[in-house]
């Protein structure tokens, strides 16, 4: 068994202890067992020395109960069906956190994109479109950004869907430019989302910005945004990383000082380092005496085998699946805060959504009222999983598998379930 099967198997486990608290129809079970549609497809690609090359790709519709299916394209070589299952499944769950009228999705191509020329990864997106466009669409499936994916690959998916459907379809696809069809302020959407779950949690958690170290793994389009607000508050963030490497100060980092030199296209790991800082592994990150750990890169980066090794009292989980099921148990019983993922990474989505209304309807909002907005929603949701927590003695990931399986389940019981058809 591969450590990305173990990835979905982990899901399912936890989701399992939501269970546990609610009275369900068997149904509902029976539905989230497995995803409802999953999708491979070969991607063949002329490459610019006019070779022919397959990319092995994927989508992956878990449960549309709530709506139509959302969610992200990652490009990334280590894309697999059973990590874009588990994504999707946790996408599921995201959306119904939120209260948003979606199921959960997602796809990928294996594919490391740093290897391809700007027209390769042209002609990979829109054969991507080519490849799923049954499956997809406004009212169907839609996709966003993910790891590696990002504005222009959306605007390039948006043309060629609206090429093959031959109408202009902006909502059938979300983190677009705003010349064709984005929303304002969903670029830093995620992370400015963590922020605001943080937010509303700091008095629960009994965090002290000015008294709170902060480490955050990952340094991309999420944790980009996240480290700048919480720098700004006053958190005393003393290392950051990036794939290669980070950076650690116990005196604290300038944020913008690391930022500015990574999107000049350096790593981390070469950054010049001046008296007091120190270059350390994306592994000893994770490990530092700290308050607050803010895993912002891949799943599974903290495991069986490093999880005696956590010293932070908070985790936020920025990255989707970052800690495995079994290092999950351990920590909640050293009494570790783990801010779950489905709920502090879902202001993405939610943005997402914003973007899908206003293409639906043709009416654009200004950048004040789309955080407006995504602060009430997640200020409200995370205040409530909090309110489960403390009613069902439960740790705050259970607590917010319970939240969204109530409304997924909610939904289901309405169709009518086997208690309804078994009358007689």
């Amino acid at each position: 068994m591969t450590k990305k099967i173990k990835t979905f198997d982990s899901a399912r486990k936890r989701l399992a202890k939501a269970v546990k608290y609610l009275k369900l129809s068997e149904d509902v079970e029976e539905q989230l067992k497995y995803p409802k549609v999953s999708i491979s497809a070969s991607l063949n690609i002329r490459m610019d020395n006019g070779k022919l090359k397959a990319f092995q790709a994927y989508r992956v519709q878990y449960d549309d109960t709530l709506g139509p299916t959302k969610g992200g394209i990652r490009f990334h070589p280590s894309v697999n069906l059973d990590e874009v299952t588990s994504l999707a499944f946790w996408m599921t769950f995201k959306t119904a956190v939120c209260d948003l009228p979606f199921g959960g999705a997602k796809g990928g191509v294996c594919v490391n994109p740093k290897e391809l020329s700007p027209a390769e990864l042209e002609r990979l997106s829109r054969a991507y479109i080519d490849a799923f466009y049954p499956y997809i669409g406004p009212h169907k499936d839609i996709p966003a950004p993910d790891v590696y994916t990002n504005a222009m690959i959306m605007g390039w998916m948006a043309n060629q869907y609206s090429k093959i459907k031959g109408e202009h379809t902006p909502a059938m696809i979300t983190g677009k430019p705003l010349s064709l069809g984005g929303s304002k302020g969903r670029t830093d959407a995620t992370g400015r989302g963590a922020f605001y779950v943080l937010n509303s949690l700091e008095k629960k958690l009994q965090i002290d910005p000015e008294n709170t170290t902060v480490a955050i793994q990952g340094l991309g389009n999420a944790a980009s945004s996240f480290v700048r607000l919480i720098h700004d508050k006053g958190y005393k963030i003393v290392a950051i990383s990036d794939s290669t490497g980070g950076v650690y100060s116990s005196d604290g980092l300038d944020p913008v000082q690391l930022l500015q030199y990574k999107q000049k296209g350096d790593s981390l790991i070469d950054f010049p380092i001046m008296d007091n800082q120190n270059i350390i592994s994306n592994e000893e990150l994770l490990e530092l005496d700290i308050d607050l750990l803010v895993p912002a890169a891949l799943e599974n980066v903290i495991d069986k085998n490093n999880k005696e090794k956590i010293k932070a009292r908070v985790i936020l989980e920025v990255a989707n699946g970052p800690v495995t099921d079994e290092a999950d148990e351990y920590l909640v019983s050293q009494d570790v805060f783990v801010v779950p993922d489905i709920l502090t990474n879902a202001g993405g989505v939610t943005a997402s959504y914003f973007e899908w209304v206003q293409n639906k309807a043709g009416y654009y909002w200004e950048t004040s009222e789309v955080y407006e907005r995504l602060k009430k929603i997640l200020t409200t949701e995370s205040l409530k999983i909090w309110d489960i927590k403390e009613e069902k003695s439960c740790d705050l990931r259970t607590a917010a598998y319970i939240h969204s399986l109530s409304r997924i389940a909610q939904a289901i019981d309405d169709a009518g379930t086997c208690e309804y058809f078994s009358k007689k």
